[in-house]
């Protein structure tokens, strides 16, 4: 197995630091993090023959999808096992209690959304009701070829034995130190004797967590949401003011639908569909995006959808990443995750290491408008792209670029072709694009991993 990393590049910021408003928005955005990103002296990113790729902003969840990838398993096998990987390693922006939406293309051709949102609770509240084991297991179930045991075995391995901070996770911690301060899971995990926050390298583990997985890991969704998990989740809702209960965790459905479909060009490309509010934005920026300058178009169709949405303001870290994965067989899967807020309600459920999403109405409640994931395909129906951006307008706008790029004829297969959403890590954008040979691109203004594996066992 060969890893590629990127290094971490220069960008111009979309978003400042704290809350902007629409004004002080506006006069950063004609640049929106894409100028060209010292594209001759950033390392060549190699390209692989259709073998497996996966690509995360966090790199053992890159490692993760890839290995389940050499094992044999499908593009939803190594979403799945990412984003259980993602909830021991990244905690600050994917984890149990939240959800997000995938697309996922199968061994048939047949490309399929599944939305897993985290609902506002029925009695309101400041935790919402959480949905992305309920996707993924849905996801695994409808296009994985491996045993879901093993998809979730190692994110709890993960948080079982323990693993080095890494240099993604060290720059999140530190924006969200006085949340892990106030929570004493968090603060068990991630501070040191002196009370400050562990460094890049320091080895860190979540028990409960781990026993958490394992019970998913042998009983599906209902390891989750029903029996002593749901219990502690309910009751610790009720201690900090919220209101989940026992029939509405247990009642939670993921759904999934046939991918709406429109033709860009050659290219036949999936987004997310109109009942959510990402298809909302993400159709409105796409359809926007007028011009031979695609930069400038896309920075143009940003603000118009802004403007067009009344988003006035965007908090700095919504608590969101993006992940994809793309098999030997040809089935795809791209997914943006969130927990409306870094470490979502900030608050864990004592004994299952849960973090429970912030409520939808929160102010990084907004998170959900900015999950864009896209498939495309050629007109010999293989993959062409397979892509996530998250956690803001610059998310949204950095994959619909790399679309709008490859539906123009123009090249996407070297790290400076994929332009930074410019506040990585907290507004990324992850790639797999495919033109005769595949590449795995992550966000050039972060810290991921792209993975590429050799064919897989027979």
């Amino acid at each position: 197995m060969r890893y590629f990393r990127l290094l971490s590049l220069l960008a111009v910021p979309l978003l400042l630091a704290g809350c902007e408003t629409m004004d002080s928005l506006v006069p950063s955005m004609p640049d929106l993090g894409m100028s060209d990103l010292l594209g001759s002296s950033a390392p060549a990113m190699q390209a692989a023959r259709t073998t497996g790729l996966a690509v995360s902003d966090e790199p053992y969840a890159a490692q993760t999808g890839a290995t389940i990838l050499s094992q044999g398993g499908s593009a939803a096998d190594a979403v799945s096992a990412m984003f259980f990987t993602l909830t021991a390693t990244y905690p600050v922006a994917a984890g149990l209690g939240g959800g997000g939406i995938c697309l996922v293309r199968d061994h048939q051709g047949h490309t399929r959304e599944f939305d897993f949102l985290p609902h506002a609770a029925n009695g309101g509240g400041a935790q919402a009701v959480p949905g992305a084991v309920a996707g993924f297991y849905e996801i695994q179930k409808a296009a994985g070829v491996l045993p879901w045991q093993r998809d979730v075995a190692a994110g709890e391995a993960f948080a079982a034995t323990g693993f080095p901070i890494s240099h993604v996770l060290a720059q999140r911690l530190d924006g969200a130190q006085n949340i892990v301060r106030l929570d004493p899971a968090l603060s068990a995990e991630f501070l040191g004797s002196s009370s400050q926050i562990k460094t890049e390298g320091t080895v860190v583990s979540n028990p409960d967590l781990s026993v958490t997985l394992g019970l998913i890991r042998q009983n599906g969704a209902d390891g989750f949401y029903t029996g002593a998990v749901a219990a502690s989740l309910a009751a610790a809702s009720a201690v900090q003011g919220g209101t989940l209960s026992l029939p509405e965790l247990a009642g939670y459905r993921s759904t999934q639908v046939p991918a709406r479909l429109l033709t860009l060009g050659s290219l036949s490309a999936a987004i997310p569909g109109p009942s959510t509010g990402a298809g909302a934005f993400s159709d409105r920026v796409l359809t926007g995006v007028r011009g031979n300058d695609l930069v400038a178009a896309t920075v143009s169709a940003i603000r118009t959808a802004l403007a067009g949405f009344n988003i006035q303001s965007v908090p700095p870290d919504l608590g969101a990443t993006s992940f994809s994965a793309l098999d030997a067989a040809g089935g795809a899967a791209a997914c943006a995750v969130t927990l409306n807020g870094p470490f979502g309600s900030g608050h864990s459920a004592a004994q299952t290491g849960v973090i429970l999403a912030a409520a939808p109405s929160s102010p990084a409640g907004i998170s959900s408008a900015f999950l864009t994931p896209v498939i495309a395909t050629d007109p010999g129906g293989q993959v062409a792209l397979s892509a996530a951006g998250a956690g803001g307008p610059n998310g949204t706008g950095a994959v619909i670029y790399a679309l709008m790029r490859l539906a123009t004829g123009q090249s996407l297969m070297r790290p400076g072709d994929l332009r930074s959403t410019g506040l990585a890590p907290l507004a990324t954008v992850n790639a797999i694009a495919c033109n005769g040979l595949c590449v795995a691109l992550p966000d050039p203004g972060g810290n991921g991993l792209g993975s590429s594996v050799g064919d897989p066992p027979q």
